[in-house]
């Protein structure tokens, strides 16, 4: 009875979820046609969308409860026993959930007027975040009974409250930040398996016991306020634009192209796979859709031509990491988001760090894998056939880097267009209607997810912000002298060691505002700053514990997690050489 009743609320959902992302996607498409064609426009078109991606990230926040979005690091919670494997991590969720249906509840309640420009009540934004956090439990309920695991679900649901309870009533006197304290809370909600975006919001709640100053509205209108961007319009279209460009076809010929270039050279099938990758970035822009295509179309490839499966997962895992640095990069999108950076001068210095990565990763191919040539060079009737083939995929990104960077469209907009272009391409290829409509729920999905992870981040960096942790930075460079390189040495260490513990979306929200003014004030190109920081913290997608694109190539092939660990070291080094060239280029221009 209760996987029937979660399912049919999954489905039910998922359904909303496509509908609001296909109603933006409709939206932004009519604004810029009447904008570019007729020369108007329709006022409140910007924050109608912004007030229907709070209603996505809202509806799609039980659906983000499993997978590798829902961003838990289960390494220690694998230990226990089966029925209680997740009971703690319930915990967080279960605290989280309440904070965002009380806290929603307050700000409903002292929350007055109208908004201009929709005429509805200002306080419905923020009830959407507590509708949410409702589903979230309805759903953690029905999937614990599902799995038969209700006692362990009923303690987590009684734990989780009373820690609620009692948060109010605690005082612990302490003259340390208290954003210490909620990053040790957080800390322990990774621990035990909690949903990043959970243990930041159950821990920016725990964190009011050692004096932190965001009471629950707070929490909730700092997470609403992180979400509330046009400019975050951009990933859930980016998104669409990947897995529409899958579904169509496109990317399969993104596969021949690479083939004839590069299939015939040593590690040739590698070496395809890579340059596969790099294609396929310059039109998708998430590093997860384009791990899940590679180990779903290269590894079986792979294995079958006499690579180790570790091997051959650790390749698609590295050359993944190229997705969220080659344009168009959500990683680039959030950082904007979090620093206020210009969009168009990320995407570019995306591609000459995305371009100096895949050549780093080329060689460490040819040096590391021991396949010799397995084929002919392709003729040049052949090369010329596979790239008019692939030539509407590849021109998508140039479509998107050049429209953001010579300012004839926005970020979002550029994105929605992207995201239109490779429906264009799916309806003329004949893709079924069932296909389109599934690419765009997993994708509203998806940004559901990241946009919960967004706003969850808000009231963490709020709490940074107040605490002055960023000054506190500033006197620990100019301890070390304050230039250009102590910045950088500095900067790096920290995204190097934080990233082990942080999701890459939440490292760049949180640390990116913190490390950028002292870059700038040692002198350094904020832009060229700012493509070394995601270019650092990306490569922790193949790191432990975390290592998210290790962990999402691993579940689709099926191949131990720390057997891919150990394999993909030789490229994780020649990744991190790219970082030291990168690096060593911002202090000498």
């Amino acid at each position: 009875m209760s996987r029937r009743l979660l399912a049919s609320m999954e489905a039910v959902l998922g359904q909303l979820c496509a509908l609001i992302l296909a109603a933006l996607l409709a939206i932004v498409l009519a604004s810029v046609v009447l904008r570019y064609v007729f020369h108007t426009g329709v006022v409140g078109v910007e924050e109608l969308c912004i007030w229907l991606h709070v209603a996505l990230i809202a509806l799609g926040m039980p659906l983000a409860l499993n997978g590798a979005l829902a961003m838990r690091m289960d390494l220690f919670s694998r230990s226990l026993p089966a029925r209680w494997r997740q009971a703690g991590g319930d915990v967080f969720s279960v605290v989280a959930a309440l904070v965002l249906v009380s806290g929603s509840h307050e700000i409903m309640g002292l929350l007055g007027g109208i908004s201009p420009m929709l005429g509805l009540p200002e306080w419905v934004r923020f009830g959407f975040l507590g509708g949410g956090g409702l589903l979230l439990l309805v759903a953690l309920l029905l999937q614990r009974m599902a799995e038969g695991r209700l006692v362990p679900a009923l303690s987590s649901l009684g734990v989780g409250a009373a820690v609620y309870l009692a948060v109010p009533y605690l005082a612990v006197g302490t003259s340390l930040p208290s954003s210490l304290f909620l990053a040790l809370v957080a800390g322990l909600g990774l621990m035990a398996a909690a949903p990043l975006p959970h243990a930041f919001l159950a821990a920016a709640y725990v964190a009011i016991a050692f004096g932190a100053s965001l009471p629950e509205p707070a929490i909730v209108s700092t997470a609403v306020s992180g979400m509330s961007r046009f400019l975050l319009l951009s990933i859930p279209f980016f998104l669409l634009a990947g897995g529409l460009l899958t579904a169509s076809g496109a990317a399969g010929r993104l596969v021949r192209l690479a083939k004839a270039l590069v299939g015939h050279r040593r590690a040739g099938l590698a070496q395809t796979t890579l340059l596969s990758g790099v294609f396929f970035s310059g039109a998708s822009g998430s590093s997860v859709a384009n791990a899940a295509f590679g180990a779903s179309t290269f590894y079986p490839e792979l294995v079958r031509n006499g690579y180790p499966p570790q091997k051959a997962g650790a390749i698609i895992a590295a050359t993944s990491v190229l997705d969220n640095v080659i344009p168009p990069s959500i990683a680039f999108l959030l950082l904007a988001a979090a620093t206020s950076l210009p969009v168009g001068p990320l995407l570019v210095g995306g591609v000459f760090a995305g371009g100096l990565m895949a050549a780093c990763l080329a060689v460490a191919i040819h040096v590391c894998v021991d396949e010799g040539s397995s084929s002919l060079p392709a003729s040049g009737e052949v090369r010329r056939s596979a790239a008019a083939a692939a030539l509407p995929a590849l021109g998508l990104g140039v479509i998107v880097v050049a429209g953001i960077r010579l300012g004839v469209v926005t970020t979002t907009e550029a994105a929605a267009v992207a995201a239109f272009y490779t429906l264009a391409l799916g309806l003329t290829a004949g893709t079924r209607a069932g296909t389109l409509w599934s690419t765009f729920r997993r994708a509203a999905t998806e940004a559901a997810a990241i946009g919960l992870l967004i706003g969850s981040a808000g009231p963490f960096a709020a709490l940074l912000a107040m605490d002055d942790i960023a000054g506190a930075v500033a006197q620990v460079v100019s301890s070390f002298g304050g230039g250009a390189l102590a910045v950088l040495l500095l900067s790096n260490v920290v995204l190097l060691l934080l990233g082990l513990v942080l999701d890459i979306g939440a490292a760049i929200l949180l640390l990116g505002p913190i490390l950028l003014p002292a870059a700038v004030s040692a002198g350094i190109d904020p832009i060229q700053f700012g493509v070394i920081v995601v270019v650092n913290l990306m490569i922790h997608g193949l790191t432990p514990p975390l290592g998210m694109l290790v962990y999402v190539v691993g579940g689709v092939t099926g191949v131990p997690a720390p057997a891919l660990f150990r394999a993909v070291l030789p490229y994780l080094a020649a990744l991190l050489f790219s970082l030291i060239l990168l690096s060593a280029y911002a202090l000498l221009s």
